[in-house]
């Protein structure tokens, strides 16, 4: 009985999010309660497991993606900086995310407004990136530094082969 609920749910999960994105590739899968925006662009092979995208900013998820648990991307903030209230007024600010091809994103990530992820990018659990990601690289904390970077030739032969998770 279980084990239909949770098919169920994930269904329900799925189309929520393919009812509300710009565009989806193939072999979505949305293992938990998920939302997206009307910006949002997801290339193939994307995994969710409960990630909220919010603000009116375009989100671009390449290929291959996989999140974690509890993930967060945020596209638009307040304006606090010459504004004409405080601590923010009316005018909201959006920022556009670009995650490229083949990231992995830990349980509780949360991605800010303008950030672009490299391609095979790792992404550690609990992080906050502030600021842009380069390729290959494996960052984490708050905010996200890199800290050490993926062997290049393993991921291209890996790449190279097809071998996609």
């Amino acid at each position: 009985m279980i084990n239909v609920i949770n098919k169920l749910k994930k269904k329900i999960y799925l189309h929520k999010v393919r009812r509300v994105a710009k565009s989806y590739g193939n072999n979505l899968k949305v293992n938990g309660d998920s939302y997206v925006t009307p910006n949002t662009t997801l290339g193939d092979n994307v995994n969710f497991n409960g990630m909220k995208i919010q603000g009116s900013g375009k989100i671009i998820i390449g290929d291959n993606f996989h999140s974690g648990i509890e993930c967060m991307i945020i596209t638009s903030i307040h304006n606090y900086d010459k504004g004409n209230a405080i601590p923010y007024d009316d005018t909201i600010i959006s920022k556009d995310v670009v995650i490229e091809d083949n990231v992995w994103l830990g349980n509780r990530v949360t991605i800010l407004p303008g950030v672009k992820i490299g391609e095979g990018a790792i992404i550690q659990a609990g992080s906050v990136v502030v600021r842009d990601i380069p390729k290959y690289a494996i960052a984490g904390g708050h905010p996200a530094e890199v800290f050490k970077t993926r062997d290049i030739e393993h991921y291209e032969k890996l790449k190279k082969e097809g071998k996609f998770h």
